[in-house]
Parts: structure tokens; C-alpha cells; sequence
């Protein structure tokens, strides 16, 4: 949510932000209008209970009963236009950031470093590779489950394992507090985190009776762990490592990469989430963006960095990073992390503060995923393939793995 403040002080800043993210301007003239309504409505209430308070102490019947009168009317009035103004100041995004791209979509998108030496295309992609050692099942998952769902068997799932051990390991040292976090969240902290307008919701598992919904990305927990709450400033940043499964209808995406565990409907991932003062954010965000990194070249899995333009960020961030890896059995980078800086958009929904010298102030939250598994493993076999079928373990992976190939 944006500061209403800084809504009427910039209306012309802000409809172009909007805009640069591909949706309507005209939001922003909605909201000042109930602004103005809602705060001319808001003045006149408080006076009339000034009034009533005053001439109940010179026990005047009559007037009293007059302004109770118009209060039974005016009250409902601005409850009404308080949940309207709310709902429309929602539909605003947070702004890109100063030193962002516009541009339409992901065709604006800016590779701004590589990594790594890039493998030529192998003969065999992923799924051949890992149903012929049995360590990706999609054909019984499709039996059990429908589309889109797969098994990871064998030396599939411990690599899985390996990852998430190799990802606790070295983010624990860090100073990240590791957290395993539910999967069911409340829809009013879903629409905290600002993933529930713009057809957000399509693309989620909502449980109407129980108001509940299934997180389709780790930071959606674990945001707002901490709203309504005052954090001690001393403990900024204050960094969270999660692992849990994710969940996601991909209603927008019929009829692509269908097959195999590119895109799912379950999948797991490790995600870091920062709350932090606002004026640590942008350092925070290039220090997430640095891990993501270090775990790709421990991995040695060539990558490139794209930072997003306006029109391939999403709601909540005002600047976003992805890191493609590169996937030599498809002949073309894909995108296996991504880290968002929120600003204090998220906080603000969630009520999220920090005292600053006696002062509560509104933090500043990002996330960033160390691993979405099954792209990660995907990325694995087929840069590690050999000619004979097999693949090496990566060295950073074998201590748990047990082995150092995956062979039938």
C-alpha cells in the first residue's frame, strides 16, 4: 500500500508509476475522490460528536437527539465509503523503482551480467534423462494426481535434500534464522502481501469456507509473521530462511511446458525474506541477489542476471532481479531465483514498524529464493549429463547425496 500522503502530494508521479506498470492510471483519481469524501465525512462526524458531548453536559434533550440522529446516518456512510476508499487504494501497486526500466513485458527485460560457460545442447533434456534413471516419475504422478504434478524418486529426492542442507548450511551462517512455516495462510494477510488483486487470486488455491489459501511462493508465509508488530531496531535486518511447498494453479499458463517438472502445480523452495530500515533496503537487495549467485556458481551451473522492467514486476516490488540458469538440454536460459525489493509497500498493509529514535517508522521488506527445487535439479542433470546416461553429482552436494553419479 502507498502513503496516502505521498498519493495527494504526487498524483502525476504516481498514475505514471502505475502506468509503467501496464495498468489504468485513472485508479488514482478513484481514490483521491473517496479521499476527499471520506475525509470531509470523517470532519463533519467528529464535530457533530463534540457537539453531542458538549450538550449533554448543558443536558439539552432535544439537541441530542437531533445529532444522534444524523450520526445513526452519517456513520454508516463513511464505514461505506472507509472499506470502498480501502479497496480501491489496494488496487494501487507499488511504485517501480527510480533507476528501473519502463517497458511493456518480459521482451524489455535487461540481461545485465552472465556467469559461467555456457554447455552445448546435450542430446537428452531432463525428463528423458531422469525417467531413464528413474528418478522422475511424472507418468504415475499424472495416474495419482492429474497434470502438471511429478515424483521425485531415488537419488531425486536426495538430491532435494541436498539442496535444502546445502542452502540452510551456509544461510544459518549468514545470521538467517531457518523457519519452517505453514502452508495454509489467511486471505487478509495474502491480500497483506499484495498478491490478491490484479488476478492474483486465479492463480491460487483459496479455501472459501475456511478463508484460507495455499502460498504460492515461501515469503507469502512469512511476511506477515511479524504484522501488527513494533521490531527493535537493533535486530534490523532481520533475515528468515524458509522451506516449504508451494502451490499454484497456473491458470495463465494452458498449454505450456505441460510435461515433465518445469512447471507444476507443487513444488518446494528455500526462500530468504529481510525486513529492514528503509534506508538498508537497496544494500539488502544486491546482498540477496549476491547469494543467489554464490549458490549457482557453488552449483557451477552457468546463469545470467536479468533485472525486470516496470511491466514484468508484479505488485508488490518496486525493483525485481531474476537469475537464469542455463539449461543446455533446452538450448536457452530459464529463470530458477528471483529477488524482490518490496519497499514499505508490504509493510504497510501488515502494519510492520520499527522504532527509530523514539519515532515508529514502517520497515522495509524483500525476498529473494535460494532454490525452487525442482527447476535447480532440472538445471543439474542437464548440465552434469554424461554421454552414457548418467550424471554427476555436483562436489558441493555429494556429502549428502552419498555418491558422486547417478547411474542406473
Amino acid at each position: 500500500m502507498i502513503d496516502i500522503n505521498y498519493i495527494r502530494e504526487n498524483p502525476e508521479k504516481v498514475k505514471k508509476g502505475i502506468e509503467a506498470k501496464q495498468l489504468d492510471p485513472k485508479r488514482v483519481d478513484e481514490v483521491l475522490e473517496l479521499d476527499k469524501k471520506r475525509r470531509e465525512l470523517l470532519s463533519e462526524i467528529e464535530t457533530l460528536r463534540a457537539d453531542r458531548n458538549r450538550v449533554a453536559k448543558e443536558q439539552d434533550k432535544e439537541k441530542g437527539k437531533e445529532i444522534k440522529t444524523k450520526l445513526q446516518k452519517l456513520e454508516p456512510e463513511l464505514a461505506k465509503i472507509e472499506k470502498e476508499y480501502k479497496e480501491k487504494l489496494y488496487q494501487i501497486p507499488n511504485l517501480p523503482a527510480d533507476d528501473v526500466k519502463t517497458g511493456k513485458d518480459e521482451s524489455e527485460n535487461e540481461v545485465i551480467r552472465e556467469w559461467g560457460e555456457k554447455k552445448k545442447s546435450s542430446a537428452k533434456d531432463y525428463l528423458e534423462l531422469g525417467e531413464d534413471l528413474d528418478i522422475i516419475d511424472i507418468k504415475r504422478a499424472a495416474k495419482v494426481s492429474g497434470s502438471r504434478f511429478g515424483y521425485l524418486k531415488g537419488d531425486g529426492a536426495l538430491l532435494e535434500l541436498a539442496l535444502v542442507q546445502l542452502a540452510m548450511e551456509f544461510l544459518v551462517k549468514e545470521g538467517f534464522t531457518p523457519v519452517i512455516p505453514p502452508s495454509f495462510i489467511k486471505r487478509e494477510s495474502m491480500r497483506g502481501m499484495g498478491y490478491l488483486e490484479h488476478g492474483g487470486e486465479e492463480d491460487m488455491y483459496v479455501f472459501e469456507k475456511d478463508d484460507l489459501v495455499l502460498v504460492g511462493t515461501s515469503e507469502q508465509s512469512i511476511g506477515p509473521m511479524h504484522m501488527d508488530e513494533v521490531l527493535e531496531e537493533k535486530n534490523l535486518p532481520k533475515r528468515y530462511v524458509s522451506f516449504s511447498p508451494c502451490f499454484r494453479r497456473e491458470a495463465g499458463s494452458y498449454g505450456k511446458d505441460t510435461k515433465g517438472i518445469l512447471r507444476v502445480h507443487q513444488f518446494d523452495k528455500v526462500e530468504m525474506f529481510s525486513f529492514t530500515k528503509p534506508g538498508d533496503s537497496e544494500k539488502e537487495h544486491e546482498y540477496l541477489l549476491s547469494l543467489e549467485e554464490k549458490f549457482f556458481q557453488a552449483l557451477e551451473i552457468p546463469y545470467q542476471v536479468v533485472k525486470m522492467c516496470s511491466g514484468d514486476l508484479g505488485a508488490p516490488a518496486a525493483k525485481k532481479y531474476d537469475l537464469e540458469a542455463w539449461m543446455p538440454g533446452q538450448g536457452k536460459y530459464v529463470e530458477v531465483t528471483s529477488t524482490s525489493n518490496a519497499t514499505d509497500f508490504q509493510a504497510r498493509r501488515l502494519n510492520i514498524k520499527y522504532q527509530d529514535k523514539g519515532e515508529t517508522k514502517f520497515v522495509h521488506t524483500l525476498n529473494g529464493t535460494a532454490f525452487a527445487i525442482g527447476r535447480t535439479i532440472i538445471a543439474i542433470i542437464e548440465n552434469y549429463q554424461q554421454k552414457d546416461g548418467s550424471i554427476l553429482i555436483p562436489d558441493v552436494l555429494q556429502k549428502w547425496v552419498g555418491k558422486e553419479k547417478i547411474t542406473k
